[in-house]
């Protein structure tokens, strides 16, 4: 089995991470830079922030924000909010960025995946999928669908399929957040998890439900995922990176130890 990835992320609005339960009631959680500092020497193997008001509000990703922050961090950083166009990517690529996530642009343009990837490589490209389950569906997890605009828009579109399309078009790696689950630290949607991952044959990573190391181990082993993503328990002082890699390990889950 790979080594898995743990990855703290931040939802950045105006500034500032901000976290909230399943996309809403959000809270100040503070200065992103100094954030993803404390994470990446922790251990985090990634560091991932997202602005999550940019395309909401019509404009690009507060690229001051992320030049402040990729100056803290040694580790891979990915960057996703307000990002539509090649030149869009770039800016953040100059800023600092590894990694670009694209959710409501890829959405509205498909071709934006092709075209990001052929400039700066797959590997650089990360499709970003909000899901929600269909409850009145048959089935709830087969039938679960995009939402996009930071989950305030629902677009008819499946997720299962949207993953394989995303991997088609070239994306290197799926960004897979739970919207039911987000925030509740109440554990990651395993079975979701688990039907995008097999679904397709780039990494995805598992979002929004971590609340402590179990959850972790279930969404990697159960869920398949190749990585997991979490905010607000590293945040708020719940998990310590380090602590919970031990935790993950003793689980049977393979991780990087911090040293």
């Amino acid at each position: 089995m790979l080594t898995k990835r743990i990855i703290a992320c931040l939802d950045v609005d105006a500034g500032r991470v901000v976290k909230g339960v399943q996309f809403v009631d959000i809270v100040d959680a503070g200065d992103p830079a100094e954030l993803a500092r404390r994470h990446a020497e922790a251990g985090a193997d990634e560091i991932v922030l997202l602005d999550i008001t940019a395309t909401h509000q019509g404009r690009g990703t507060l690229i001051e924000t992320v030049r402040k922050t990729a100056k803290q961090i040694f580790v891979p950083f990915t960057v996703g909010g307000g990002i539509r166009s090649v030149d869009d990517a770039a800016a953040v690529f100059d800023a600092g960025a590894d990694k670009v996530s694209i959710n409501s642009a890829a959405i509205a343009r498909p071709e934006l995946i092709e075209e990001i990837g052929g400039r700066f490589g797959a590997q650089a490209v990360i499709v970003a999928i909000d899901a929600r389950r269909a409850k009145e569906s048959r089935d709830p997890v087969k039938g679960a669908e995009v939402f996009i605009s930071g989950g305030r828009r629902p677009t008819g579109r499946n997720v299962i399929e949207w993953a394989r399309e995303a991997e088609s078009r070239g994306a290197g790696e799926i960004l897979l957040t739970s919207m039911d689950a987000d925030g509740t630290r109440s554990g990651f949607d395993c079975e979701l998890t688990a039907l995008v991952s097999e679904a397709v044959q780039i990494p995805v990573i598992a979002s929004g439900g971590a609340g402590n190391a179990q959850h972790f181990a279930d969404v990697l082993l159960q869920g398949k995922a190749d990585a997991a993503l979490a905010a607000s328990i590293f945040h708020f002082g719940i998990a310590d990176v380090r602590e919970l890699k031990t935790e993950i390990a003793r689980c049977g889950v393979p991780v990087r130890l911090p040293c």
